[in-house]
């Protein structure tokens, strides 16, 4: 029986590295894209990498990188170094700051035009109901707009490419379960907006991965500056 095909939108993060095993565990043929937007550290691409290597194999072979650096110009963020990271807990006023402008769209578009250039049905990516209101690219109107407009930008005689979202209803501490079930190596994977070498442990998304653990019951192999 032939696998499907898939691309996976991958960061190295927590959510798409779980993703990843869970796909190919489901018996997928999984192409891992990571693709950078001038955030200002390069951390998740290692982890990437590092995560990559651990599974091998076609996993492996099928990863491709593609560097949009220059759209640091154009969509100005705390992430891209428009001003410093916010530290603490998620938060409206503070963390607005580190919403890269449509930035989901634009990865899922490249990402559906390379699935559909290499004849793949699907493509995936890690959403979850945890991520905070303020980005608007993970809302679930966004989802269910961009899944119509890839499968009609993609598709003749509606056989475009699908968009697979299944940890939309779950929670960041559900996913870190699942996880831990698939062996997923926590310890590869980076979460830390700043990107210095071990997580800051106070940034918003450090923050949030300590306490996805800690929900989770799962011992965080994460190691914090504080």
């Amino acid at each position: 029986m032939t696998q499907p095909k898939c691309v996976v939108l991958f960061s190295g993060g927590i959510d798409s590295s779980t993703l990843l095993f869970d796909l190919r565990d489901k018996g997928y043929d999984c192409y891992p894209l990571t693709i950078t937007y001038g955030q200002r550290h390069r951390r998740e691409i290692y982890a990437a990498i590092d995560v990559c290597e651990v599974i091998g194999g076609s996993i492996l072979s099928n990863w491709k990188y593609l560097e949009l650096d220059a759209l640091r110009e154009f969509l100005p963020s705390s992430l891209t170094g428009k001003g410093d990271i916010p530290v603490g807990h998620y938060q409206d006023i503070t963390m607005r700051s580190t919403v890269v402008p449509n930035r989901n769209m634009i990865l899922l578009a490249i990402a559906g035009g390379y699935a559909q250039g290499i004849n793949a049905k699907y493509v995936a990516y890690a959403p979850h109901m945890g991520d905070h209101p303020v980005y608007p690219d993970c809302r679930p109107a966004f989802i269910a707009a961009v899944e119509q407009a890839i499968k009609i930008g993609t598709g003749w005689e509606d056989e475009g490419v699908e968009l697979l979202t299944p940890y939309a209803a779950l929670t960041k501490a559900d996913i870190i379960v699942k996880g831990q079930r698939l062996n997923v190596p926590y310890s590869r994977t980076w979460s830390c907006y700043k990107g210095d070498d071990i997580h800051c442990g106070v940034c918003g998304t450090c923050n949030e991965r300590k306490e996805a653990f800690r929900l989770a019951g799962v011992i965080d192999p994460t190691q914090y500056l504080k």
